[in-house]
């Protein structure tokens, strides 16, 4: 995988730009639009480096960065083909759709385990229970959680220093419901970011850093940063696979725009995206579903079977087999 510190700069407005896949200009082109999560990122954009060279340029695939909120905002406005989302959509964005007549396509691509990183200077914070995340995480904590020493007698009298995702984020969703209990419930004085290079390269400066964001990042990064366990389960492949590694392991996904659906370079971009998922997901270090798995999926983009399996609602340690129940419209 190339490097995610080259491919998301830290700017505001790089994190907010279309990544292109180059191509030749001169070429008659299709171009499809693709923007959205952070995480699920480095999966759809090796996906269309694949493609890309499969199809020798005649389509053109972007990929945006603004975060799962983001995106889903402007694929319910039509203006993008596809969204990358590492959490279902909601039902304040299906009423969104709904009000500019988009119907969409939910495809589940592969598995993460959201990480909890700390600075390889910290000897002491090598397992934290999920209680003791939310004591650090929660609204509550904002001004009075400041110390490691607050966090566990014998914790050790060094300045806490927190990074993660932004509001816009479905990583910032998905890590608030599971850990604090109620999603976009946190604290707000710690360093929020769409773009996980920030997080990664600020717990890595600081010795009593610690942020999250998926696990493909910390497979990038994992010579400047340390792993927590989470009551004692490590963030490994086969404890995300099994559900094991809980409450943060969750599905990520693409949305596809039902009117997108029949556009030739949509349509073969998605079939190639999900007939190669499990070597893409090897590639970028995801979890890969089971193939067969992939192949019921791909029978539901094909049948364009719209509408969603999870209601408008997170859900925490969701299983292999709900992901592949029919979604309801």
């Amino acid at each position: 995988m190339n490097s995610l510190k080259v491919k998301l700069l830290g700017t505001a407005a790089a994190v907010a730009a279309s990544i292109s896949i180059a191509v030749p200009a001169a070429l008659s082109q299709s171009v499809v639009k693709v923007d959205g999560s952070s995480t699920v990122f480095p999966l759809t954009e090796a996906a269309a480096e694949g493609f890309t060279k499969t199809t020798g340029g005649k389509t053109r695939v972007t990929v945006g960065v603004s975060g799962t909120g983001g995106g889903f905002k402007k694929f319910c406005r039509g203006e993008t083909d596809i969204s990358n989302a590492s959490r279902p959509i909601l039902a304040k964005e299906i009423a969104d759709c709904e009000k500019a007549g988009i119907k969409f396509i939910e495809l589940p691509v592969a598995y993460d385990g959201l990480t909890v990183v700390i600075n390889p200077q910290n000897t002491w914070a090598k397992n934290l229970t999920v209680a003791e995340l939310k004591k650090i995480w929660e609204p509550a904590a904002q001004g009075k959680i400041t110390n490691w020493s607050q966090v566990r007698a014998g914790f050790p009298n060094v300045p806490l220093r927190l990074f993660g995702a932004g509001t816009n984020s479905g990583t910032f969703d998905y890590f608030t419901e599971a850990i604090v209990g109620k999603s976009k419930s946190s604290r707000g004085d710690y360093t929020a970011t769409e773009d996980d290079n920030v997080t990664v390269n600020g717990v890595a400066r600081d010795r009593g850093g610690l942020g999250y964001f998926g696990v493909a990042y910390y497979e990038e990064n994992k010579s400047k940063l340390r792993y927590v366990t989470i009551d004692g389960v490590a963030p490994t492949e086969a404890n995300i696979r099994s559900g094991k590694y809980t409450p943060l392991s969750r599905p990520i996904f693409i949305y596809v725009n039902l009117k997108s659906a029949d556009k030739p370079g949509v349509k073969d971009f998605v079939t190639y995206y999900l007939k190669n998922a499990v070597a893409i997901n090897k590639k970028v270090k995801y979890v890969a579903l089971p193939s067969t798995a992939y192949a019921t999926i791909l029978n539901r983009f094909n049948q364009k079977q719209t509408g969603t399996v999870f209601g408008g609602k997170e859900k925490i340690g969701v299983k292999i087999q709900e992901l592949l129940v029919r979604p309801k419209n």
